[in-house]
């Protein structure tokens, strides 16, 4: 290794004592560049950003769920961009950051290529390019395998006025180190010593490479030296950089005593690491060595996208076969997600093969004899008929044919579809005479849909036709006998065609022929003269009042008041008004001894209302003695008198702090029975006078009060009430007893508080078998992953971030949005800088971790704190990890730097200022929108309408958004107003607006339950377009189908029904449980008599057996054992009938439904799935605490060779143990210990 580097290195180093950027290198912000634009308007700014924001939150869950964006999503989010002419800098950053590895499916010149018509483009729209921008092509450069020019593109930089940054020159220098330059590396770390930039670990994962492609292994392991006598521990990243390069050099040896090493420094390599390193190996020609790697995955959670994403770029690359060798090392993790009986695993993998035109009948084969996939060349087919690929479709076609497949007609509706497009006549004859050479046989739909329209005219369609031996005319002739099929292919064309059709068809019948189908021909003409013809809220007014609140002001001054209440006693007047008065002066005044001085003196004319309002000014003076006695006055004087909340709570707080228990309780039961009813704020007051016992460690009076308020029923059992109980033991260090109070408190309130305190607690005092003790309840009671997250975030709390680090990176974690922002609120409230900075950077890699988010739980943090070096440091951070961040991350960024006078070195996003008058603030749609919904949601609909007239008079632009429309289409079918619901669907499709799937399917089962089939056939005409709404399949033919049955006609549903199962036989997504479980709901015999008889047909005729598994089902759910068990002996049902037919009995496997399960065990003895049945059973034993019949369970287990899964087994143990048994069997080992 180099001596200048070394030097360079280490003057680096020296000069920089923190981890983050020492001085400020950020340029101006660079000129609005490209064509000049007119500043767009606030209104489109805002319609931009809500475009924007659509487009970062599809791009940013394709991400999350798959790691991977597509092609087609990016380009279309681009032209919509493009189309609004107003490109943000926010924008065009998530643009280029989605051009790099994100795209494994687009080959690596064709990604340069868009990221490059991308900046272009933008640019030229007007987008305002910074630093954060050029670090972003950066990044796509060197994951696109780019080769350029380092130098020129500071010089590009320079150019354009903009000052490169630490994450600049980090990719710059990665730049060299790819192509194994380390002295132009050096010459980048000299720029970085100048500007005094820290060296971080990425800047010595690089020099790592570097060395390594220069051919000087020995100096790539030397880094590991430099970086410690630095004082920086090589991580991860370091080590992938070492594998990848022994990889390179398919070195297996080194890569395993490398693989060791890390083993042994407790560093963790996740399943993605190593796919980095079969990557590197097959690309270099080692594909011998990918088995080796491959076995030493653990199958993390996000393994399965992870390793999709490696296939299809190993695809992408050329390397087809080894892809196929890692898909096949991981389709047992994709078959537990199937939710279908016929496997279809591998589709991406064919797929992408087709799109890469690559030879694919041989995995075909493979899939299919390993029973991975039930029709891998129809599949495949399929995808290269959407291609648009002839050759391949042709070549899969004869595949078929010769394993003896069906070709149907429809195969080659793609192809002529594409050919009438483009008007390739040429095309179409192709694809014709391919359908003579297979054999397939041309149907009506073929011929008047997809083949005829390609054709200019009549006589250009015969004359080519014939070439190819197809008379149209004698085509026609064989369907004029059948009416129905022939007005279909009269209805496919203009009219003018029709009239040609008709002529010809009539021009080659011979007399004899015309004659016989003279009715046929007449009728014909008719239809022809009618497809010419031509088709063709009110107001109210919402009157809203103002109260004013006056305050009442006091009748003079105090002693006033007393001189007066002084005479009206002197002359025997009634005084209780001025009494009331001068103690609520008093009172106000905290004069406690004065206003009890005079309720002695004036006892008689004490009103009710004086005496509370004395009762809760004791209650604030701590008077616990005088507080009891003045309440038991007023109940002398007036039983039926009934305090408010506020004031019941705070004379139960006083007396319990008091040792006056007892009373508390009274007080407690006095509300109960006056119906006292208890609001936020005064549950609130119960929480602190429970806390306050809390702080004594009274625990008796805590569960005395509790017991009390929850038996009562006062208040329900919350967090906050169940928590002083907790308190009250952590307060004094009783970590036990905390325990075993949070079991008690979930297990009689289902409430579990504190157990962050209890846990952070324990660690702190290093309690590891208490710990294991509540690790294991948390586990038992809120599942493994909660568990993890409670001692992840424990761990957070106390400092111990190598054990935090280890349980995040615990396989098969994945994110909870919800429980990380507990703890980074928490964290905020508290101004807790440290931990949840490492937590940010410690869930990097957490699968389905919102990246955005938790940057901005650190710059929440950092302008809560002032802190702007932070600030700073995280902005460049989140450069590292090239990431676009949201509109709202990029402001608040910006107000932080601006509040610090410091330069904002990025474009910030606009916001819609709010428009004023001089009458005060105007309203805009928003707020009449958010109050419409808000009225719809309560099907208040009248008052919605209202609205929404006022709406319109003030902003005349106003119209129902989508959500509204939708709620109100919701609203209306709840009153039965299906007209209504329905004008309002038509309306938003006018309006181009889309109705959401609950508001159809809504409307869809409301006009069936009115029988109103004609409505439900417009709706889906209507809607059929819709494919962004995912309808169920069966939406409409089982409605229509209970529309038929509302109306009586039980024939036309059964004739629907079954003409849908006998040509869809394929389709195993089609259930018609629906239809079943509304004629069984509804009683309708005559009904179930014609549904049984048809399934009946289906299994004997057509050897359809949905339908029956459906009714089979059904039965089995609502209790109709026998029903069921009669329904297999009639139609002989089996277990392999229902497993072929695509359909999963996990329906019924619900907890405490033990009967249904037993049930369907011995209906169908011989059922395949029985660990599911054995591990649902022991389930519900563990639920009701039956360990005679868990223990029958697990020896019928052992007896039929049932293996059991570890949850089943630990959910046995814990019976066995309950139960004061021996454990019969290794109890799997718990969670925590693989932490330690």
């Amino acid at each position: 290794m180099c001596t200048d580097l070394y030097t360079l290195l280490f003057c680096s180093l020296s000069s920089s004592a923190l981890p983050c950027v020492s001085c400020r290198q950020y340029g101006v912000v660079p000129e609005q560049r490209g064509l000049v634009k007119d500043e767009p308007s606030v209104v489109v700014r805002s319609k931009q950003a809500q475009q924007f924001d659509w487009a970062l939150a599809k791009l940013d869950s394709s991400v999350r769920r798959t790691g991977r964006v597509t092609k087609t999503l990016l380009l279309r989010i681009f032209h919509d961009i493009c189309r609004t002419g107003y490109p943000s800098g926010n924008q065009a950053l998530l643009m280029l950051r989605s051009c790099g590895s994100l795209l494994p499916e687009v080959p690596l010149a064709e990604r340069i290529e868009l990221s490059q018509l991308i900046w272009d483009k933008l640019q030229e729209l007007g987008a305002t390019y910074d630093v954060s921008h050029y670090n972003a092509l950066l990044k796509t450069y060197l994951q696109n395998e780019f080769r350029f020019s380092p130098t020129d593109f500071l010089a590009k930089m320079e150019a354009a006025n903009v000052q490169p940054n630490r994450v600049t020159y980090q990719r710059l220098i990665a730049a060299y180190c790819e192509v194994g330059d380390i002295e132009g590396a050096s010459t980048i770390l000299g720029f970085m010593k100048s500007k005094d930039l820290p060296i971080t670990e990425a800047v010595f994962n690089s020099l790592v490479t570097g060395h390594a492609r220069a051919g000087d292994m020995d100096s790539a392991e030397g880094i590991f030296s430099v970086m410690k006598g630095a004082g920086i521990e090589p991580g991860p990243d370091t080590y992938l950089s070492l594998l990848s390069s022994y990889a390179e050099k398919g070195d297996i040896a080194k890569i395993k005593q490398t693989l060791e090493t890390v083993e042994n420094a407790d560093i963790h390599l996740m399943d993605r690491d190593l796919m980095q390193v079969v990557f590197s190996l097959t690309k270099a020609g080692h594909q011998q060595y990918v088995p080796e790697i491959v076995e030493r995955m653990r199958h993390e959670r996000g393994y399965v996208p992870d390793a999709m994403n490696l296939c299809l770029s190993l695809i992408t690359h050329g390397h087809e076969e080894t892809a196929f060798s890692v898909l096949k090392s991981f389709t047992g993790l994709l078959a537990e997600s199937q939710t279908s009986d016929s496997p279809d695993l591998g589709n991406f993998f064919l797929r992408h093969c087709v799109n890469m035109d690559k030879n694919i009948v041989r995995f075909c084969k493979d899939l299919k004899d390993s029973g991975l996939h039930s029709s891998p060349l129809q599949f495949t087919l399929q995808c290269a008929l959407e291609a648009k690929k002839t050759g391949m479709a042709v070549e899969l076609m004869r595949r078929m044919k010769e394993e003896g497949l069906p070709l149907r007609p429809h195969y080659f509706w793609p192809l002529f579809t594409h050919y009438q497009k483009e008007k390739n006549i040429s095309g179409t004859l192709q694809a014709l005479r391919a359908m003579q050479e297979l054999g397939v046989a041309s149907d009506i739909d073929t011929f008047s849909i997809y083949i005829l329209p390609s054709f200019l005219s009549v006589d250009s369609a015969r004359t080519s036709l014939k070439v190819i031996v197809l008379d149209i005319c004698a085509f026609l002739l064989f369907y004029v006998s059948k009416a129905q099929s022939f007005k279909l292919v009269l209805l496919s064309f203009f009219v003018e065609n029709v009239a040609y059709f008709l002529y010809n068809l009539i021009d080659s019948m011979n007399e004899t022929e015309v004659h016989s189908k003279e009715e046929q021909i007449r009728e014909y003409f008719g239809l022809l003269k009618n497809m010419v013809r031509l088709q063709t809220l009110k107001q109210s007014v919402i009157n809203s009042s103002i109260c004013l609140l006056n305050e009442s002001n006091l009748e003079g001054k105090l002693s006033f008041l007393e001189k007066t209440l002084a005479e009206l006693k002197a002359e025997g007047k009634e005084a209780s008004s001025t009494l009331k008065k001068v103690i609520t002066v008093l009172c106000a005044e905290e004069k406690l001894e004065r206003a009890l001085e005079l309720k002695i003196q004036y006892e008689a004319d004490m009103s009710p209302a004086a005496y509370a309002m004395l009762i809760n000014l004791c209650c604030r003076h701590d008077n616990a003695e005088e507080a009891l006695k003045l309440k038991m006055e007023l109940a002398r004087k007036d039983s039926e008198v009934a305090l408010d909340a506020q004031k019941y709570v705070a004379l139960v707080r006083v007396l319990s702090k008091h040792g006056k228990l007892e009373e508390a309780i009274d007080m407690l039961k006095e509300m109960k029975e006056k119906d006292v009813q208890l609001r936020d704020s005064t549950i609130s007051l119960l929480t602190l006078t429970m806390n306050t016992a809390a702080m004594k460690g009274d625990a008796n009076t805590i569960r005395r009060l509790q017991e009390t308020i929850f038996t009562l029923g006062l208040a329900k059992p919350s967090s906050n009430l169940c928590s002083p109980l907790i308190t009250c033991y952590l307060e004094s260090g009783n970590y036990a007893g905390a325990f075993d109070a949070t079991v008690e408190v979930h297990k009689q309130y289902n409430q579990m508080p504190k157990i962050h305190d209890l846990i952070c607690g324990l660690v702190e005092k290093g309690d590891a078998e208490l710990l294991q003790k509540v690790m294991e309840f948390l586990s038992q009671e809120r599942g493994e992953m909660m568990m993890l997250y409670d001692l992840y975030f424990a761990f957070l709390q106390t400092g111990r971030y190598k054990e935090a680090r280890k349980i995040i990176e615990t396989p098969g974690l994945r994110a909870r949005p919800t429980r990380l922002q507990w703890f980074a609120e928490k964290c905020i409230a508290a101004q807790q800088m440290e931990p949840l900075e490492n937590m940010v950077d410690m869930t990097f890699k957490l699968f389905e971790c919102d990246r955005d988010d938790m940057y901005h739980y650190l710059l929440r943090l950092c302008k809560e704190t002032n802190d702007w070096q932070k600030a700073e440091a995280t902005w460049m951070k989140m450069q590292e990890e090239n990431l676009a961040p949201r509109e709202r991350t990029l402001r608040l960024l910006a107000d932080i730097l601006k509040n610090n006078d410091k330069e904002v070195p990025f474009e910030v996003p606009e916001v819609k200022e709010p428009t004023q008058c001089s009458m005060g603030l105007v309203l805009g749609p928003a707020p009449y929108d958010t109050l419409i919904k808000a009225l719809l949601a309560k099907g208040n609909i009248e008052d919605a309408m209202a609205v929404k007239n006022i709406a319109t008079d003030q902003v005349p632009e106003f119209s129902l958004t989508d959500n509204a429309n939708n709620l109100l289409i919701i609203s209306q079918v709840k009153r039965c107003q299906m007209k209504d619901a329905l004008g309002t669907l038509k309306g938003m499709l006018q309006a181009d607006q889309v109705p959401s799937q609950l508001a159809i399917t809504r409307l869809v089962q409301g006009l069936a339950s009115e029988g109103k089939t004609q409505d439900i056939q417009e709706v889906e005409a209507l809607v059929k377009n819709l494919g962004s709404i995912k309808l169920s399949s069966m939406l409409f033919v089982n409605n229509t189908a209970l529309a038929h049955i509302k109306n009586e006609d039980n024939d036309s549903a059964v004739e629907l029904l079954e003409s849908f199962y006998i040509q869809n036989t394929d389709n195993q997504k089609s259930s018609i449980s629906f239809v079943f479980r509304k004629v069984l709901d509804a009683n309708n015999d005559a009904a179930l008599d014609k549904l049984s008889a048809m399934v009946e047909r289906l299994c004997n005729h057509f050897a359809s057996y949905r339908a029956a598994t459906d009714l089979f089902l059904i039965y089995l759910d609502t209790g109709r054992t026998e029903e069921a068990k009669f329904l297999l002996q009639v139609l002989s049902l089996t277990n392999q009938d229902m497993h072929e037919d695509s359909v999963t009995l996990r329906c019924i496997f619900l907890p405490v439904q033990a009967a249904k399960i037993k049930a369907l065990s011995e209906l169908i003895p011989d059922f395949t799935e029985k660990e599911n049945i054995y591990s649902h059973l022991v389930k519900c034993c563990g639920l009701d605490k039956d360990f005679r019949s868990a223990k029958a369970l697990y020896e019928r287990m052992q007896a039929e060779g049932v293996k059991a899964d570890e949850l089943t087994l630990k959910r046995l143990a814990l019976l066995y143990k309950e139960a004061g048994e021996p454990v019969p069997f290794e109890e799997p080992p718990f969670v925590i210990k693989q932490t330690k």
